[in-house]
């Protein structure tokens, strides 16, 4: 990864570990009670800013990748893994060099 994108990516992951911590802090506080409709409005918002900087993060990562695996970054309609690349990254890298194989790229 050029050090460019790497420092994108570095600065992204300190912006997400705040956001996070923030989200965090908030559902704490709300554990076990009711919690209001403008609350639910502003959790809603926060998570939805930390998938949106996920997905960007995937788009400024994809161009300095093996073409290969470019794939792994691809923008998913299904509901958003725990990890930027997916929960079962060692997995889709076999799948995909087993398909590399199969048509002798």
């Amino acid at each position: 990864m050029s050090p460019g994108i790497r420092s994108q990516e570095v600065k992204l992951q300190k912006i997400l570990k705040l956001l996070a911590a923030g989200i965090t802090a908030i559902a704490r506080s709300v554990d076990g009670v009711e919690i209001p409709e403008e609350l639910q409005d502003v959790l809603a918002l926060l998570c939805n800013t930390q998938y949106e900087i996920n997905s960007y993060r995937k788009s400024i990562i994809r161009p300095a990748l093996n073409p290969k695996f470019a794939r792994l970054c691809r923008p998913s309609s299904a509901q958003p893994p725990t990890l930027l690349f997916g929960d079962n990254l060692p997995k889709q890298v076999k799948d995909l060099d087993e398909e590399v194989k199969a048509i002798g790229m």
